[in-house]
C-alpha cells in the first residue's frame, strides 16, 4: 500500500502533458499511470493541473547586505512565504563579505537555514573576497559541501571584481565545473551618471532607473560574456531587465557560446514609472537593474518564450519600507541611498501562470521549465528535484487554474511589509503543496513545523561543461591555451 495516491489530475512536466495517477511512499514518486492500487490517503485531483513544485534558484534569505543591512525574511517567513507559493526548494546565497572565511559563511548559513526552513533548500556562494586561499582549498571544500554555483558582481563597490579576479573565478569555476553567475552592470558608468543627477540636484527614487542606465547593463553583459568566452567558461548572466543586454546574451548563444540568462516579475510586470511616484513612495520599487518600459517588457517575455531565458527567478530581496531597511539612512534619503530589491518569491509562479499560461504567451511545458526544471538541471539537482518522474522527491502542486485573486501585503506571507504588485489580479493559485510527500500548504494554511526542510546537496552540472569553442588566441603554434586551459583547442 502506498503513502498517498494523488488521483486522475493532468500532470505536466517540462516535456509531457498526461492525465494520470501519482503513487507516493516514503517522499518518493513510486509510481505513475492508472489503477496504482491502494493508499493511506487518497486526493482526487480530477481536472486539476499538477506540476512539480517550483525552484526558486535566486533569493536574498536573511542575507547581510554590502552595506550592512539584514533581509527582512528568515528562512522561517522567506520558506512560508515560498510554500504558499507553489515553490517548494529555494537557492538562495551564502554570501562572503571581505575578510570572511567561506568555512565560517556556510556554518553560519546553515545553521539558520537547518533551524528555520519549512521547504527543502541549497545555496549558490557570492564571492566578494577571490583571495588564494578562497579559490584554492575553500572553494574546493565547498563543492564537497553542495555548493557548485558561484555569484560574482560587477557593481557594488564592496562587492564588486575587476575583469582580472573575474577572470580568475572563470578559471578556477572552469576547473572546478562549476556554474558562474554574474550581475553584469557597469560599476563605473553607474558612479558617474549618479555623481552627475546627484550635482544637479536629482535625487528622488525616480532616478534610481537613470543612473542605472541600459547601456551599464549592455556594456557589462557584452564584457562578461567576451571574458568567459576568452576561456571556455559557461556562465549565467542573472536578472536581465533590458533588450539590448538581451540582444547580447542571444547573439552569444547563437554563436553557440554556453551563455545562459535568468530574468525575474520586475521586469515582466513593473516599469521605471513605477519608481516615479509620490513622495518616497517609488524607493518601494527600486532594484538593480532597475524595471525599464513597456518595449523592454515585451522583449524580456519573447526571451522567456524563446529560450533565451532559462529560468525565471524571483530575485526576492525584501526590504521593509521602513528605518529597517528602504529608509535606514533616513526618512527622504537620496536614491543612492535606498536599499536595493523588491519582494517576490511567493507571486513567482502564480503572476507567470495567470500572464504566461493564462494568456496563451507560453504552454503549460514552459511554465515548468523555467520555473522548476531548468534550474534543477543547472545546479545539479535533476531528476531529485524539478519534474514528476519515478524516483523524483515527492514534490508537487495541485493547481486551481480559476481561482482569481487580488494581490495585496495581506494575504502574502512574506516580512517586506509590502508588495510592488498590490492589486494586480492574477487567475491561478497553488491549491497543495507537498514537499517530500509531505502536506506543506492545504486549506490555504502551513502544515509543517520550522525546521522540517531538508538541505539538498547539489552536484556538477552539465551546464557548467565548456562549449569547446575557446577563442583562437588561446591556441598559438606554442600551444600555450592547450596547457592553461588543461584541454587541447582546436
Amino acid at each position: 500500500m502506498y503513502d498517498m495516491i494523488i488521483k486522475g489530475g493532468t500532470v505536466v512536466t517540462a516535456a509531457d502533458t498526461v492525465v494520470q495517477d501519482i503513487a507516493i511512499s516514503n517522499g518518493k514518486i513510486v509510481a505513475l499511470g492508472a489503477d496504482l492500487g491502494e493508499a493511506t490517503q487518497l486526493i482526487e485531483a480530477s481536472g486539476k493541473i499538477i506540476t512539480p513544485g517550483g525552484i526558486d534558484s535566486h533569493c536574498h534569505i536573511e542575507q547581510k547586505s554590502s552595506s550592512g543591512l539584514m533581509t527582512a525574511d528568515d528562512f522561517y517567513s522567506a520558506s512560508r512565504s515560498a510554500a504558499f507559493g507553489g515553490t517548494t526548494t529555494i537557492i538562495p546565497f551564502a554570501a562572503q563579505h571581505k575578510g570572511q572565511s567561506l568555512y565560517d559563511v556556510f556554518d553560519d548559513y546553515h545553521r539558520r537555514a537547518t533551524e528555520k526552513s519549512v521547504i527543502d533548500y541549497a545555496y549558490h556562494l557570492i564571492i566578494a573576497d577571490p583571495t588564494e586561499a578562497v579559490m584554492g582549498e575553500q572553494l574546493e571544500a565547498m563543492i564537497e559541501r553542495g555548493i557548485t554555483s558561484f555569484k560574482i558582481y560587477m557593481t557594488y563597490e564592496s562587492l564588486k571584481l575587476d575583469d582580472y579576479q573575474i577572470l580568475e573565478v572563470l578559471f578556477r569555476a572552469r576547473e572546478l565545473q562549476s556554474l558562474v553567475m554574474i550581475h553584469a552592470e557597469n560599476n563605473d558608468v553607474i558612479r558617474w551618471l549618479t555623481d552627475k543627477l546627484l550635482a544637479l540636484g536629482h535625487s528622488q527614487p525616480k532616478y534610481h532607473a537613470i543612473s542605472h542606465a541600459r547601456i551599464a547593463e549592455s556594456e557589462a553583459t557584452h564584457r562578461a560574456i567576451s571574458l568567459a568566452e576568452l576561456l571556455d567558461t559557461p556562465l549565467l548572466i542573472v536578472h536581465v531587465s533590458s533588450a539590448e543586454a538581451t540582444a547580447e546574451i542571444r547573439r552569444a548563444q547563437e554563436r553557440g557560446l554556453k551563455i545562459y540568462g535568468e530574468t525575474c516579475p520586475q521586469y515582466l510586470f513593473l516599469t521605471a514609472e513605477d519608481l516615479d511616484r509620490d513622495g518616497m513612495d517609488g524607493a518601494m520599487f527600486c532594484c538593480s537593474p532597475p524595471p525599464r518600459d513597456q518595449a523592454a517588457q515585451d522583449v524580456i517575455w519573447r526571451g522567456l518564450c524563446n529560450g533565451t531565458f532559462e529560468v525565471f527567478s524571483s530575485d526576492h530581496s525584501p526590504y521593509r519600507f521602513d528605518s529597517s531597511g528602504k529608509l535606514a539612512a533616513g526618512d527622504n534619503p537620496s536614491f543612492d541611498k535606498i536599499a536595493n530589491g523588491v519582494p517576490g518569491l511567493e507571486i513567482r509562479l502564480p503572476m507567470l501562470y495567470s500572464a504566461g499560461v493564462g494568456t496563451g504567451r507560453m504552454s503549460l511545458n514552459q511554465f515548468v521549465a523555467v520555473t522548476a526544471t531548468n534550474a534543477a538541471k543547472m545546479y545539479g539537482i535533476y531528476p531529485q528535484k524539478g519534474t514528476i518522474a519515478v524516483g523524483s522527491d515527492a514534490d508537487i502542486v495541485i493547481w486551481d487554474s480559476q481561482r482569481k485573486v487580488t494581490l495585496s501585503t495581506e494575504m502574502l506571507h512574506d516580512e517586506a511589509g509590502y508588495t510592488p504588485y498590490s492589486g494586480t489580479q492574477v487567475t491561478g493559485w497553488p491549491e497543495l503543496v507537498l514537499s517530500r510527500g509531505r502536506t506543506v500548504i492545504a486549506n490555504n494554511e502551513l502544515q509543517v513545523e520550522r525546521g522540517s526542510g531538508a538541505y539538498v546537496h547539489c552536484g556538477l552540472s552539465a551546464y557548467a561543461i565548456p562549449s569547446g569553442k575557446a577563442v583562437s588566441e588561446l591556441t598559438p603554434a606554442s600551444n600555450f591555451g592547450a596547457k592553461i586551459l588543461g584541454a587541447n583547442n582546436e
